[in-house]
């Protein structure tokens, strides 16, 4: 049997479209009513414009691939994540996926007033984990992250972090468990050599483990180290998708001759 019939899928778009709305230096202003005619109507509210972000993308994502989503600024890459994860309709087409998809930095949803300590758990309930589970793994996702290792972070309040250290704690809570699609938006270019080796490391275990793992980075030599496949998106159309090294090059070139 062909090595295509035996995977298994986690993530199919097909054909997605994405439309978001945004205010181009309007007011604001109106009456409720107002507002309500524009809703029956289906007409934009004065000083808003249409952002076409995705335009027609079309892929399938299988059970142990670490996908790297690259592209220039603006390109539809965050856009299409948030598709995935359910947290945006799409206009047209559809997206399956199986399970739940993962978006880190939205299901570890973090409030800067607590402590680290109060976020773990609040994390780890927003993933699925009961108390237990999550006491149980509580010192490994505090070591994970490091952020103790200059002083008692995880008894400070997370405003009190840099962004790295968020990022870094936001990883960890995610890591902590078994995913069918976890997807992660730039969280590993703020750390430094060693925790990228840790979650590169992290990445290789949660892909055998369950399924399959989307990676967001500017960092084209994070994509290369840690995915196995990348998808080009620019302009929010697919430009390309195939093996890292091949796509990872031919995104080069293109930024090189712009």
């Amino acid at each position: 049997m062909a090595e295509s019939d035996t995977r298994i899928p986690t993530v199919i778009a097909d054909d997605v479209h994405v439309i978001y709305q945004v205010n181009s230096g309007g007011t604001g202003k109106g009456s409720a009513v107002a507002a309500l005619r524009r809703i029956i109507s289906r007409k934009a509210a004065p000083g808003t414009r249409e952002v076409h972000a995705v335009k027609g993308v079309s892929f399938t994502a299988y059970k142990g691939e670490a996908i790297g989503l690259i592209g220039s600024n603006g390109s539809g890459k965050s856009t299409l994540l948030k598709a995935i994860a359910g947290l945006l309709p799409a206009a047209r087409g559809k997206v399956y996926t199986q399970g739940q998809p993962s978006l880190l930095g939205v299901n570890a949803a973090l409030m800067s007033d607590l402590t680290g300590e109060r976020n773990v758990m609040l994390g780890g309930l927003a993933m699925g984990m009961t108390r237990q589970e999550i006491r149980e793994r509580y010192q490994g996702i505090v070591d994970f992250s490091g952020i103790n290792e200059k002083g008692d972070f995880i008894s400070l309040p997370m405003r009190t972090y840099s962004s790295g250290m968020g990022a870094r704690l936001r990883f960890s809570i995610a890591a902590a468990k078994s995913h069918d699609v976890l997807m992660i938006d730039e969280a590993l270019a703020t750390g430094d050599a060693k925790f990228r080796r840790r979650s590169q490391q992290r990445i290789a275990e949660l892909r055998q483990e369950a399924g399959t793992v989307f990676l967001v980075s500017h960092g084209i030599g994070t994509i290369r180290e840690t995915c196995d496949r990348a998808i080009w998106l620019e302009a929010g159309t697919l430009r390309m998708d195939g093996p890292t090294e091949e796509v990872c090059d031919a995104y080069e070139k293109f930024t090189n001759k712009k």
